[in-house]
């Protein structure tokens, strides 16, 4: 009899959650926030130097810059910058979407020390005389715009006017960030553009508290220079080490490029799931939009900032979290053909393929952990939107479906209809036969695995002798985040050439090293500089591209010591990654398992960086991304595998010739073939969409992860058993006999002899 209220409740379930998402989504979209790279915006990383000799950079004094830089950036106007402490002489500050990027830049680092002098460069007072808050743009008398300042003593500057009054010539220099023994009022005064603001000259004694700062300023600069004053000087000098920044329209297009990339993708996979899985398939694509809800609210309850890559592991985590739903669904059509019940096999599938999503999701966040501590930046928000995935996915397609599903298989409407769970009839085996789901036939029994393990080794081997040739001679294409340097992405209204873009650097003395277009119509061109523009040349080059491209360009620069710093943490990131899958694969399997996993993994890896090396493909921060990606979802295949060897190997109880390790090994992998496919070819699908119709910026990502997953699945079957096969017969060559089971010891009360 078909229990009808709990496919009442099932839907009831799916109004209620459907309503909720329905009229909560576009308040959490809109509440969103984003990074600079999908909103325009910069970030610098500054160090911390000291302003005068003798001063120690501490604790205090970097949390006094930073408050500092806190107020000049409320001066910009900007809502919610991120201003992040880093090690024990740097400050990080992101701006996303400011609207001068020029402007910021030169409020965030001009150190604001007001200081009057005499013609004679001495000082006279110093911006400690200001009254707080005592900077006001104001008009003189000519209706120009001018600087006013209110000073704590009248009696002080009397003094000071005095002093002046009588000297030649009788002029009060008034200066920001005058150089002690570099800067001079003499020097300054013949150029066309002098450093200091102003030299009005005194022809009075002046028994007053206020000053007019008058110069060539516009509204807008006598405004900010006020506020810069207002603001307070820096503690101590700040020396740009990193930056990056990104014009509005790059991230405008980065965003729907990426969000039409996710949907191709994404809606791909609801297809692929509906067809081969049937019933539960679409049980797979209800959680699946569920699960993208969810991890948009819950980055939205971190006051996470969305950045191109977190919409990348967004897009790769719908890919990901279809797995365990690949993973249980093949477990129960094995258990169905076996003869069980449709509620005995949703029962035994679901409990028999836990353990195996666990493994193969814990690995990936180890990966996503290390990413997040060791990466910066967008690096880190790809890291964090990977985590909020795994976890999420764990909860919607192993808790959720499952209970989904349970009230189907509960009511009773889907006893005998096989078929909605894609098993035809003629699969399925009399219940009276007694058969294990270990011993089912597969469409791969002719494979030996074994057999051709040798023709694995040589591929494999000749193909890394390959790569260390190619690595060797053409070495990588670094890009600036390893090899330090600028690189500039320029966006035109119109088709770009490579010579009207050289033009354009020669026009400012910049010359580049390549000069690469792209795009659908040729509007996007990149160069790199071997040099680290100043922010001046920056501000520079930034009008000057937007006055003849009509946008502003992106513009990154890293120093040789950041450069190094990038490329030591990365390798550290992978070495951490590769220990810790050791040793959890090793404690929750076995050594030989442990050992031949890593292997496969490394194997991979070269093969993304050999890859990159042949096709001179730019490797940046993002590649080492894509690299511990796959370190992290490439062992979920293998441990699938594994998973299912350990069954066997169970079932088996004793190895005692080279024959039974090699059935054990080919057995497993025949069984577990299917769902390593489908459960690679998912991510797969999401990752061409990404390549296809993603945005350019995080195109060699995209191309990375397509590299190490092709390579991936690959070495779980070819290299990573196979391996394991010649580990063990090793052991068994030294041991006569291995035991795959532990054996309880009895006990008895009878006397012992």
């Amino acid at each position: 009899m078909v229990k009808r209220s709990r496919i009442v409740a099932f839907f009831l379930i799916l109004v209620l959650l459907g309503s909720t998402m329905g009229i909560t989504i576009q308040g959490i979209l809109n509440n969103m926030k984003l990074g600079l790279d999908l909103q325009g915006g910069f970030e610098v990383l500054y160090e911390v130097q000291p302003a005068k000799k003798g001063q120690k950079i501490d604790k205090e004094v970097l949390a006094s810059t930073a408050e500092a830089l806190d107020k000049r950036i409320n001066v910009l106007g900007v809502s919610e910058p991120s201003i992040q402490i880093e090690g024990d002489n740097r400050i990080r500050v992101q701006l996303a979407g400011v609207e001068d990027q020029n402007e910021a830049r030169e409020i965030l680092s001009t150190q604001a020390n007001l200081t009057f002098r005499d013609a004679n460069d001495r000082l006279m007072m110093d911006g400690t005389d200001l009254k707080e808050g005592g900077a006001k743009q104001t008009f003189d008398e000519n209706g120009n715009p001018s600087v006013t300042l209110t000073l704590k003593s009248a009696d002080k500057f009397r003094k000071v006017t005095e002093e002046i009054v009588n000297m030649n010539p009788n002029v009060l220099v008034i200066w920001m960030d005058f150089e002690e023994g570099k800067d001079s009022f003499k020097a300054e005064v013949t150029k066309e553009n002098p450093k200091y603001l102003s030299a009005p000259t005194v022809r009075e004694v002046f028994n007053q508290n206020t000053v007019s700062i008058v110069g060539n300023f516009t509204a807008e600069e006598a405004k900010t220079l006020a506020s810069l004053l207002n603001a307070g000087a820096l503690p101590v000098k700040l020396k740009e080490v990193y930056s990056t920044s990104v014009g509005a329209k790059f991230g405008e297009q980065a965003l729907d490029k990426t969000i039409l990339a996710g949907i191709i993708g994404i809606a791909i996979i609801y297809l692929f799931m509906l067809v081969y899985y049937r019933f539960p398939g679409f049980i797979a694509t209800v959680t699946l939009s569920i699960y993208i809800y969810l991890v948009l609210l819950i980055f939205d309850w971190m006051n996470g900032v969305l950045t191109l890559p977190g919409i990348a592991a967004l897009i790769l985590g719908v890919g990901m979290a279809v797995d365990a739903n690949i993973i249980t669904y093949e477990r129960i059509k094995e258990e169905i053909k076996v003869g069980k019940s449709i509620k005995s096999a949703f029962k035994a599938g679901s409990k028999n393929s836990f353990s195996s999503i666990l493994d193969a999701n814990l690995t990936t966040i180890l990966a996503a952990v290390v990413l997040f501590y060791y990466g910066t930046s967008s690096v880190k928000g790809f890291a964090t939107m990977l985590l909020v995935s795994i976890l999420l996915s764990f909860v919607t397609a192993v808790l959720l479906s499952r209970i989904l599903l349970a009230l189907w298989v509960n009511s009773g409407f889907l006893n005998k209809k096989f078929g909605w769970f894609g098993v035809k009839k003629s699969e399925i085996k009399d219940i009276a036969e007694n058969y294990d789901t270990l011993d089912l036939p597969t469409r791969w029994d002719k494979l030996d695995f074994v057999k051709t393990r040798k023709w694995f080794f040589i591929i494999s081997g000749t193909l890394i002798a390959l790569g260390v040739v190619l690595i060797t001679v053409f070495r990588l294409n670094l890009s600036i985040d390893f090899s330090s340097g600028t690189r500039i992405e320029v966006l035109s209204d119109k088709p770009l050439t490579t010579e009207k873009v050289d033009n354009a650097f020669e026009q400012l003395n910049i010359e580049t090293d390549d000069i690469v277009i792209s795009g659908e119509n040729k509007e996007m061109a990149s160069a790199r500089l071997k040099g680290v523009l100043s922010k001046e040349q920056i501000a520079e080059l930034k009008s000057a591209f937007k006055s003849e491209f009509g946008h502003e360009p992106n513009v990154s620069t890293v120093s040789p010591t950041v450069g190094k710093e990038l490329a030591k943490n990365a390798f550290i990131a992978l070495l951490i990654a590769s220990i810790g899958i050791i040793l959890y694969t090793t404690i929750r399997f076995e050594w030989a398992m442990a050992i031949a996993a890593i292997l496969s993994l490394l194997h991979d890896a070269f093969f993304m960086v050999a890859f990159f090396s042949m096709t001179r493909l730019e490797v940046d921060l993002t590649f080492i991304a894509a690299v511990l990606t796959i370190v992290g979802y490439s062992i979920n295949d293998t441990i699938v595998t594994f998973d299912r060897m350990r069954e066997n190997l169970h079932k088996k109880k004793r190895l005692k010739t080279n024959q039974d390790i090699a059935e054990v090994l080919n057995v497993s992998i025949r069984q577990t073939l299917g769902r390593s496919v489908n459960t690679v070819l998912t991510v797969l699908i999401t990752v061409v969409a990404l390549i296809f119709f993603g945005s350019e910026s995080i195109r060699n990502f995209s191309i990375a992860l397509f590299v190490g997953l092709v390579a991936g699945v690959y070495s779980s079957i070819c290299i990573a058993g196979p391996l394991w096969y010649v580990f063990k017969t090793r052991e068994l060559k030294k041991k006569g006999v291995i035991k795959t089971v532990k054996e309880k010891r009895r006990y008895s009360d009878q006397p012992q002899v």
